[in-house]
């Protein structure tokens, strides 16, 4: 039988190898930090979303995405902050939110059920953006026609939801 003192020794062994590390919660900061390495390591999503859509952001050279789950209470968001970057859209920073008031001219909130977050994120049919849009399983303020504009980067988006490993068994 293994004492307390040396099991919890082993457990701090095994997390300072590397051997057994925890997956960041779904749309934490860790996960938001995690999906803007992601994205930008999606050619669909840096030159997908580069030109017209990166250049609609205000003259502020960066455009807002929010992110959160309805099924977590206190509907905690995170951010990513997508920037022009010789012509791509690129992440710039993806984490707690820094941007407090949104453009609805240029960014946007998301925000979904965990199981239509799964849901899109799989590809599922009838959960790409265009289904998901049209059946309510995505709810999204901010400039609905751009979006539409973009259906195919903006599916790269939503699997991005699932390509990023995370617990979704807890709230951030």
């Amino acid at each position: 039988m293994i004492s307390r003192k040396n099991a919890l020794l082993l457990s701090l062994a095994v997390c300072s190898t590397g051997a057994s590390a925890a997956e960041p919660v779904f749309m934490s900061e860790q996960w938001a930090a995690e999906a803007c390495e992601a994205w930008n390591a999606d050619e669909g999503l840096t030159k997908g979303l580069g030109g017209d859509w990166i250049g609609n952001n205000a003259d502020r050279g960066y455009k807002v995405i929010q992110v959160y789950r309805i099924d977590c209470e206190g509907q905690k968001k995170v951010e990513l902050t997508i920037s022009e970057e010789n012509g791509l859209a690129k992440c710039s920073h993806g984490g707690a939110v820094v941007h407090t008031d949104l453009n609805p001219d240029v960014d946007y909130l998301m925000y979904a059920t965990d199981e239509d977050w799964a849901c899109m994120g799989e590809g599922s049919w009838g959960c790409g953006p265009m289904g998901a849009m049209a059946t309510g399983k995505l709810k999204f303020d901010g400039p609905k026609m751009e979006a539409m504009s973009v259906m195919g980067p903006f599916e790269g988006f939503l699997l991005l939801t699932g390509k990023v490993a995370s617990d979704r068994n807890t709230c951030p």
